[in-house]
């Protein structure tokens, strides 16, 4: 009877690192560059700036500061603008225009007035074509009722609440009668930060 082999427990084990590094001194890489040594292969490789991933790791921006929402004007003011006792600084006319030009000459014209100092403009919509759009009414529930909606009339009211507007404007009201009534608005605008420094 033939007897197996047995081989010797005796044998002393070889830790894993050094099977590791028996078994691979022999091979070679796919890629050029040194095999990472025993010393530093629990680290990671810092990024350079110039890897693609340095590169596209996006960068936070601040979010843009919104302008405050409209305050309406003062009660003395609101008050004698209702009775036509204020003269407007400057005036634009936007009767008859589309409504893209129309937010176009809108922009363009409260950038400018606001760089000249002017606080009070009266911009003119039209009154549309409503059997009732000539009355005038004042107050604030007005803007939007059925029988007074002229196109640019209403736009120019919503326009105003928005931030690239709000940033010129503290508040407006319907103009008086004398100044074109349902047809136009005073706008009241903020103080230029270049005539307050």
């Amino acid at each position: 009877m033939t007897k197996k082999p047995h081989h010797s427990t005796s044998e002393p084990k070889v830790p894993d690192m050094d099977l590791w590094d028996s078994i691979t001194q022999d091979v070679k890489p796919l890629r050029a560059g040194p095999l990472p040594s025993r010393a530093n292969s629990s680290r990671r490789p810092a990024k350079s700036a110039s890897s693609p991933q340095a590169a596209v790791t996006p960068q936070i921006r601040a979010k843009p500061v919104e302008p405050p929402l409209l305050t309406g004007l003062d009660r003395r003011t609101a008050q004698r603008l209702l009775r036509g006792q204020v003269q407007y600084d400057s005036k634009l006319d936007l009767h008859g225009l589309g409504v893209s030009d129309a937010r176009l000459r809108l922009t363009g014209f409260l950038n400018a007035a606001r760089a000249r100092g002017d606080r009070l403009i009266l911009v003119v919509t039209g009154k549309g074509t409503s059997p009732f759009a000539r009355h005038t009414l004042h107050g604030d529930s007005h803007y939007h009722a059925p029988e007074r909606q002229g196109r640019l009339r209403r736009l120019v009211s919503e326009w105003l609440h928005e931030a690239e507007f709000r940033e010129h404007v503290l508040g407006f009201q319907p103009a008086h009668p004398k100044h074109g009534g349902g047809g136009a608005y005073y706008v009241r605008l903020r103080r230029s930060a270049t005539r307050r420094s």
